[in-house]
């Protein structure tokens, strides 16, 4: 390693190859074990079923024919494009914020590769508390919801402050 990469975000990487490597094997496993949309159930409000999503979020997009596809591939590596940047730029003492990138960066590329290898997302982890039946979903989803929700922490427990103006109020 470089000293500018042991001194940077992209040290944190190895929790992305971690958790890419749970979600890609987990999605495996799905497609090997189950047949589409079937169920096995685990608890009496959580089952294993394999979905597919050509969607995003909650199916977002799902039946829009196709062009959804390339829209998410783009925003994806777009979204990886710029976590990758801030984690080169970011301090690797910025150990929250440096989490959740690489969370979000590992949902993001593991949900990409589904869409570029299947054409859709493999979903299997399904939730039904009775009143409310959770969208099926996968590993790769939980990781970019952690490390988003852990962005939005971050930014309201640990807000930037504007050196700029803290050096000027330092120095009068």
């Amino acid at each position: 390693m470089t000293e500018n990469t042991e001194k940077s975000g992209l040290r944190w990487l190895w929790i992305s190859v971690i958790m890419l490597i749970i979600d890609q094997v987990t999605k495996y496993w799905t497609v090997q074990a189950l047949e589409l949309y079937e169920s096995y159930e685990i608890l009496s409000f959580f089952n294993f079923t394999y979905a597919r999503n050509y969607g995003a979020a909650f199916s977002f997009l799902s039946d829009a024919g196709g062009w959804q596809k390339y829209f998410f591939t783009s925003i994806a590596f777009a979204v990886s494009a710029f976590l990758l940047y801030s984690l080169k730029k970011n301090s690797v003492t910025k150990r929250w914020e440096n989490i959740a990138f690489t969370l979000v960066l590992s949902g993001a590329i593991g949900n990409v590769m589904d869409r570029l290898m299947f054409g859709y997302v493999v979903d299997f982890l399904d939730f039904d508390l009775g009143f409310y039946r959770w969208p099926t979903f996968n590993v790769a989803d939980m990781a970019i919801f952690i490390g988003a929700t852990m962005i939005i922490i971050g930014s309201i427990l640990y807000p930037e402050v504007d050196e700029k103006k803290t050096d000027e109020k330092e120095t009068k």
